[in-house]
């Protein structure tokens, strides 16, 4: 057992640690167990409980659950809706035409969920096999050795004030050493990001790309639920540039999950996609739907759409990355859950074949990306590889290439390639100004006001987890330059660039409303704001995303 990386840090042994408990780290979590009960088994998990920071659309693809846990309906998994009808439609300001649905998008077969709810059903389905799961435990730093090896992740220290100083109430974080470190964060992760550093595994595979997805689920009045349908829009509120779309899905008790995701590599740095998500809902074609309805959650989460070319190198001395980490987003179906799950199983069962034949600390698990080019999963990452980059020329030859792709099954002889989606504003002078309208309050929502529906909450003095690199930054590029993007892309009015009693702009992060989103850590034009893990179980509390 490695020594303690810091003194004052007590440690704790695994043979596997598994950061985060979303759908990938719970699934390889139990597949770990089901091969060897043996095997000593964590999950770190930085919300308050489990499901806490997990928001998806979501219509679930039941395929690697049925491979994880055949007899799942008989345990009681919280698939109760059954996707039943598929509705496409493309939207003009005033108008709503109906397409036919792409075959990716169908959904005969799938269920409408809450990946919170199937989250908590998983954790205690590997609580059952032995699993060991920490949730209000946020991993904050990757451990290395003398040779570089990752030998596990150590949780924050808690009792920092704002300032950075120790308070009465300081504890040490915890070291948890483990031979194998499993890193399923989600979306760009924050240790991830160090790892790809460190390792540069990106050397050979494209930037990752990303969509800024925002959601709320509504309680509508019943003679207008149908329960099992799926409505998928495109065209407005997007301007032919820039990609997006809409979800609405029809889920049981007069439930609806309903959101827009924009693409992050969008030009215009007055776009706001949460603007663009309350002017969506006032389309004549949408906005009866939710009329006499009430909503009962808000929430935004980044998520990948880069695909198969931007996956990075899987596996480096002492760990791999899986899941919405290492991005496995199908992006044509709008999902990736089942993608997740399945990255979750492989990299189980190629580690503990390595576990069986080392003891030590430290090992690469290179048969993990071999084994998962196998599955059907790369498969079907392939296969869709170049319909989401299509639509960098636009909207019309993106529809045009999907159309393509589709009929050809992906065998086309080249790859397009991503771009890094920072790189992709223009300065503001170069660009309309956009004006939304004002919200009503009954229909469309300011901000703050959501980012109540979200049940956020960050402990008042601790240091602010938003970490600006260069201070001059803010105001002196983004703001003269750019306008100021991050007062437009943040979701829940986290940045604000406000006059001081003698007329100087300043820069000011409301870190409280955080829904760790992590847009800003993605689409700031300088790279200069850093998301780490504030304290455990802070951000976000959702119920039932």
């Amino acid at each position: 057992m490695p020594d303690s990386i810091r003194s004052d840090r007590e440690n704790m042994e695994y043979d596997v640690v598994i950061v985060g408990a979303g759908p990938a780290g719970l699934a390889c979590a139990i597949r770990l167990k089901q091969i060897d009960e043996a095997l000593n088994v964590c999950i770190l998990e930085k919300g308050s409980e489990v499901g806490a920071h997990l928001l998806s659309g979501a219509v679930l693809e039941p395929r690697a659950l049925d491979e994880l846990i055949p007899d799942w309906k008989d345990k009681g998994a919280p698939l109760e809706t059954e996707a039943t009808k598929d509705k496409f439609m493309f939207l003009t300001k005033d108008k709503a035409y109906p397409f036919l649905t792409p075959p990716q998008m169908h959904n005969k077969g799938n269920y409408i969920i809450s990946l919170g709810r199937l989250g908590r059903w998983l954790a205690e389905q590997a609580e059952g096999l032995g699993v060991e799961i920490f949730p209000g435990f946020a991993a904050a730093e990757v451990l290395y050795n003398d040779d570089g090896q990752v030998i596990g992740v150590a949780t924050g220290d808690i009792g920092i004030d704002a300032n950075g100083d120790k308070k009465d109430s300081f504890e040490p974080g915890m070291e948890l050493h483990a031979r194998q470190t499993v890193f399923a964060e989600g979306c760009h992760g924050s240790l991830t990001k160090t790892l790809v550093a460190q390792y540069d595994l990106r050397k050979d595979s494209d930037p990752q790309t990303y969509g800024l997805g925002v959601k709320e689920i509504w309680e509508i009045a019943p003679e207008k639920h149908q329960q099992g349908l799926t409505v998928h829009t495109i065209g407005w509120p997007m301007d032919k540039k820039t990609y997006g779309g809409s979800w609405i899905y029809h889920m049981e008790d007069n439930m609806v999950s309903v959101g827009f995701v924009v693409g992050l590599d969008y030009e215009n740095p007055y776009i706001s996609p949460y603007q663009e998500m309350q002017r969506f809902k006032t389309h004549p074609a949408i906005r009866d739907l939710f009329e006499g309805g009430r909503r009962i959650a808000y929430g935004a989460r980044a998520l990948n759409e880069g695909g198969y070319q931007s996956v990075p190198k899987l596996s480096f001395p002492g760990g791999v990355l899986i899941g919405d980490t290492a991005g496995f987003l199908n992006v044509p179906k709008i999902k990736g859950n089942h993608t997740a799950m399945k990255s979750g199983m492989v990299a189980a069962e190629s580690i503990s074949e390595l576990l069986k034949s080392t003891e030590g600390y430290g090992s690469e698990c290179t048969s993990y990306a071999d084994n998962l080019k196998k599955t059907w999963l790369w498969k079907e990452l392939k296969k869709v590889r170049n319909i989401r980059p299509g639509f960098h020329r636009g909207l019309w030859m993106g529809l045009i290439n999907a159309v393509y792709e589709t009929i050809t099954m992906g065998l086309s002889p080249w790859t397009f390639k991503n771009h890094a989606d920072y790189k992709q504003l223009k300065p503001a002078d170069q660009c309309e100004k956009i004006e939304y309208p004002k919200p009503d309050g009954v229909l469309t929502f300011d901000r703050l006001t959501s980012v109540s529906f979200s049940n956020t909450n960050h402990a008042e003095d601790q240091p602010v987890h938003l970490k600006v690199k260069d201070e001059s930054l803010p105001v002196e590029v983004h703001y003269a330059k750019y306008g100021g993007p991050s007062q437009y892309y943040c979701p829940a009015g986290v940045y604000e660039f406000v006059e001081d009693d003698a007329g100087n702009t300043k820069f000011q992060i409301n870190s409280q409303n955080c829904v760790h989103c992590k847009t800003c850590d993605i689409k700031d034009p300088e790279q200069n704001i850093n998301w780490v893990v504030p304290l455990g179980g802070d951000g976000p509390n959702y119920p039932n995303m």
